[in-house]
């Protein structure tokens, strides 16, 4: 009987919250399937970072969120800093996570990227319509960023919050939104629990799209 093989490059990826720059090295050297591994157990599992000192106010914040979003809470995670404690992007790589740092949330729902990905298409025909007019010139270069990339991130099964105008006709998003704001607020005033200026949500169609994106950052 032949033993479980595991990645040379995932051997020295041992701590709960391993450095970044280990990460990053592991992902960009391993191959897919060392990707696929560091993107569903470190990436998406446990604790996160921000919260190992309190982790039953991450589980609180879980039931809340999945009782305003109408989602299972297991389908909701952080990612980001918040998670391993240092970044993974690129222009802030091993960035440590603290008072200044913002929560990147992820939720996996079908039914919600579809809603999302209604709305952002409704929006898209609004902007190029002039339907929806920005409120200055910042606004009308994010607007247009986001009317090119959404449709791609769209097709990679994914769909940011903050990429659809928090509007009236966007009831889904401003939902979203309104959820957000109420959240840093309500960890304001949480004891031990971490205090973010800000919270976004990233929507995925289902976790292999996840694994997919984040093997891919990886890479």
């Amino acid at each position: 009987m032949k033993p479980f093989a595991v990645s040379d490059h995932l051997k020295d990826v041992s701590e709960t919250y391993p450095p970044a720059i280990t990460v990053a090295e592991a992902g960009k050297n391993g191959g897919q399937e060392t990707r696929s591994a560091l993107a569903r157990l470190w990436l998406s599992e446990g604790i996160p970072y921000a919260f190992k000192d309190c982790p039953g106010v991450y589980e609180a914040m879980r039931s809340w969120l999945s009782n305003n979003l109408d989602v299972p809470a297991k389908n909701l995670s952080l990612v980001g800093s918040a998670r391993l404690g240092t970044s993974l992007s690129p222009k802030k790589l091993g960035t440590s996570f603290d008072a200044n740092s913002d929560l990147d949330l992820v939720l996996i729902s079908d039914s919600l990227f579809n809603a999302l990905r209604e709305e952002f298409c409704q929006w898209s025909r609004d902007f190029e319509d002039e339907r929806a007019v920005p409120r200055n010139c910042n606004e009308e270069r994010y607007w247009t960023d986001n009317n090119k990339r959404g449709h791609v991130l769209i097709q990679r099964g994914f769909i940011d919050q903050k990429m659809i105008p928090n509007l009236a006709p966007y009831p889904e998003v401003r939902r979203i939104s309104e959820t957000m704001a109420i959240l840093i607020q309500k960890l304001k005033v949480t004891d031990d629990a971490p205090n973010p200026q800000y919270a976004s949500l990233r929507c995925y169609a289902s976790w292999d799209y996840f694994v997919r994106q984040m093997s891919l950052n990886l890479a």
